[in-house]
């Protein structure tokens, strides 16, 4: 790459982030003073629905992955009914902050946090570091579930600028669309080598990727304690494999929680235009006639 093009691409990620001062991550700190603030709602979002009945930040209300954010019956998300539900049941305003937080670093909070802005929610941030920092810290978790009066909450015009469907994925994989697809699965999932990580549940019958993606492993977005990279360090990772705020970037990993996080660091944090692409692999490789790329050849044989 010419050094010509190369100063152009970080002046450009230098624009985006001088220009965009969303204040998107709260600490630990903030989340501890303002746990009792009328107009502040923090949630914790874990895929552990179990931490948190057994222990949680005081104050702080629970949302189920598995039935609050998604659809319980179709694969898709939650509805704007669902929604609109779920916020009045936790007394949402329009105005109200919106705090998440959670286990494996944000995952499923970072999901929430891409539902809700999808949904319009004007103020919407991350604890920074989730759970991990919080117990780092050895903060106090409380085991009273928080109570609060319900509201009637009319959810925005849903954002569909920021959510990826089959069909865009497929267009960059068929040389149709210049959008960039980043797939922040593990190298071994990237390559074909694994199908999905141990243990889990959710499988594509095919291994590998979709053609034309790279790979920036969600994890390499944070630092020991859990907490995002700075701003400079996160545009650094992402210029590497091509992801600038010049192009729209869409996000996507194996059921679409790890994607969440990478969303939240590209969109969020950095203000780039990107996407999620919440069918992720096991929608892609369970797809028939689909082009894929798989270095490592695996083959899948039921087992």
């Amino acid at each position: 790459m010419k050094l010509k093009h190369l100063l152009l691409l970080a002046a450009s990620a230098f624009a985006a982030l001088s220009a965009f001062a969303k204040d998107v991550l709260v600490t630990t700190d903030w989340a501890a003073q303002n746990a009792a603030n009328p107009k502040v709602r923090i949630i914790e979002v874990s895929v552990d629905n179990g931490l948190y009945e057994q222990g949680h930040i005081p104050g702080a209300h629970h949302i189920s992955w598995h039935t609050d954010l998604v659809d319980p019956v179709r694969r898709d998300i939650a509805s704007p009914a669902q929604f609109a539900a779920l916020s009045s049941r936790l007394g949402l305003e329009p105005d109200t902050t919106v705090v998440l937080y959670g286990d494996n670093n944000n995952w499923f909070a970072a999901w929430g946090a891409w539902i809700f802005n999808l949904y319009g929610h004007a103020d919407v941030r991350l604890l920074d570091g989730g759970r991990k920092k919080w117990e780092l810290e050895k903060r106090p978790y409380d085991t009273a579930p928080a109570s609060v009066r319900p509201t009637a909450y009319k959810p925005a015009p849903i954002r569909s600028e920021l959510r990826a469907r089959l069909t865009d994925v497929l267009a960059v994989a068929e040389g149709k669309s210049d959008t960039k697809l980043l797939d922040i699965r593990s190298p071994d999932e990237f390559s074909g080598k694994l199908f999905a990580p141990a243990n889990s549940k959710e499988l594509a019958v095919r291994a590998g990727h979709v053609p034309g993606a790279v790979n920036v492993p969600w994890g390499k977005a944070v630092n020991e304690d859990g907490t995002f990279k700075s701003k400079e360090e996160l545009a650094k990772l992402y210029a590497a494999v091509g992801v600038t705020a010049d192009k729209t970037t869409i996000a996507y990993c194996r059921i679409g929680e790890r994607s969440s996080h990478s969303w939240f660091a590209l969109s969020q944090i950095l203000g780039y235009p990107a996407k999620q692409y919440d069918g992720s692999w096991t929608e892609y490789g369970n797809a028939v006639g689909v082009p894929i790329n798989n270095p490592t050849g695996t083959i899948w044989t039921g087992k």
